[in-house]
């Protein structure tokens, strides 16, 4: 196969990883930063152009797309999935998990556990909102953070109020969600490729933090799933509509709860903490895709002949 990686950086680990998995598996492979793309749309003849030569012939495209690009990295993936490119993940899943409160709402309509979550407009309503989630202490998220930026512990309810004032004076949109106290500062990442996790790992958050991200001190571990945690984190990658997920969950009093569904997630602390070839799995796991993809294009331009 010919397979595209949309990257900013070639350098990244995790794209690094995918690229020595799908040459070692005898893939042609070349990394392309999105935002040196450009596109010619129309209904006769679309084509993606990068530094003056037009990309083509692609088989698959693997979108390794960071928040801060969002809107211009999907619209080329796009282009890529009119051009008839298979893509691991689709654009519009990408676009639906990486509007938080939107992917929050779509989670609870499948009755998948979340923490209970508020989200207002006006500062007249932060005492309801603030009651709304069980009172202090809770938690306060930027709609548009990432990788624990913008998220903050409010332990009282001064506090509370003073921190969601304070963004809402910035026109900042947040969400106020319940503590999980009995979390006790871990998380778990679940690897999710199709309908599996093929790999999970406990984050925990170092001495005096309450975020458990890697690179602000957290530490990993592999770790066994419960059944309703597996099936948790398979549902919530299904419902965002991504084959490729990290899936966050905190282990609550009332079972476990998804925090965030990653589109992109990373490599190289899950394979660190597990021992597993996640890149490995997840270009077998393409293959077949890429496969079945061609077959039913084949019959569809049967059927129209």
């Amino acid at each position: 196969m010919k397979i595209a990686i949309l990257s900013r950086n070639a350098e990244l680990y995790s794209t690094k990883r995918l690229v020595e998995a799908a040459t070692r598996r005898g893939h042609q492979v070349q990394v392309i930063d999105p935002l040196t793309c450009y596109m010619n749309v129309n209904r006769t003849n679309l084509s993606i152009h990068h530094k003056g030569q037009v990309l083509e012939d692609f088989d698959a495209v693997i979108p390794r797309i960071g928040a801060s690009i969002t809107f211009y990295g999907t619209a080329v993936l796009r282009q890529f999935e009119m051009m008839g490119v298979y893509s691991l993940n689709e654009s519009v899943a990408i676009s639906r998990a990486r509007d938080k409160l939107r992917s929050l709402q779509l989670l609870a309509r499948q009755g998948i556990g979340l923490p209970v979550t508020g989200f207002a407009d006006k500062p007249g309503d932060i005492p309801d909102l603030i009651e709304m989630v069980g009172g202090a202490p809770l938690v306060i998220k930027l709609l548009e953070g990432t990788q624990g930026i913008g998220v903050v512990l409010a332990e009282t309810r001064t506090a509370a109020e003073s921190v969601i004032e304070a963004f809402m004076g910035l026109n900042a949109n947040i969400l106020v969600q319940e503590y999980i106290r009995e979390a006790n500062g871990a998380d778990i990442r679940c690897f999710v490729v199709g309908n599996k996790v093929v790999a999970a790992m406990k984050r925990q958050a170092k001495a005096g933090e309450f975020r458990s991200n890697l690179h602000r001190g957290g530490t990993a571990s592999a770790i066994k799933l419960s059944k309703e945690e597996r099936s948790t984190a398979i549902r919530a990658a299904k419902t965002m509509g991504l084959n490729v997920a990290g899936v966050d969950l905190l282990r609550s009093n009332h079972g476990p709860v998804v925090m965030e569904v990653n589109s992109s997630p990373g490599l190289e602390g899950i394979e660190a903490a597990t021992d597993k070839d996640i890149a490995d799995i997840s270009i077998a796991f393409l293959e077949q895709k890429v496969a079945s993809h061609k077959t039913r294009r084949k019959l569809n331009t049967k059927g129209t002949g």
